[in-house]
């Protein structure tokens, strides 16, 4: 966990790897919860045999949304910011889904800060979050994520 204490703090770390998340289990309940959530119940995230019979990758695969969803998650698990009364997520700028991921897999987000720009009450941040599978060197999602901080 990185705690940051400050905006100049942060500021500091522009351009550089900032943290490392927890490792997050891709589990099918995980899968099957986010196809309720969502309603994208395509076969290749949900029907294990057909998965295992018909699709290229050999089972089920996460959908790349569920992968984008978890940024969150990975996000509060590597980074604190002290200062911090409230952030709120503000957009994406661009996401990228190069590897699939199967059920079973094991992901983590590795974060670099790319930009923080002065807001009223705050900054703007922006986040390269570059999301590993365990055991593969391809990453299964590159995001850049931006965020609004106040203090």
């Amino acid at each position: 966990m990185r705690n940051i204490a400050s905006l100049q703090e942060l500021k500091d770390l522009t351009g550089q790897e900032v943290a490392l998340s927890d490792w997050i289990d891709i589990t099918q309940e995980r899968v099957q919860r986010f196809a309720d959530a969502t309603g994208d119940h395509q076969w290749i995230h949900l029907d294990v045999e057909r998965s295992r019979a018909e699709s290229p990758y050999g089972g089920t695969v996460a959908h790349g949304f569920l992968t984008l969803s978890l940024l969150p998650m990975m996000m509060a698990s590597a980074i604190t910011m002290s200062d911090v009364k409230m952030a709120v997520n503000y957009g994406l700028n661009k996401v990228r889904f190069p590897a699939p991921v199967p059920v079973g897999s094991r992901l983590r987000g590795r974060i670099c800060l790319l930009a923080v720009e002065d807001i009223a009450g705050g900054a703007q941040v922006t986040w390269q979050v570059t999301i590993e599978r365990e055991g593969s060197d391809k990453p299964v999602c590159v995001a850049e994520l931006i965020a609004r901080r106040y203090s």
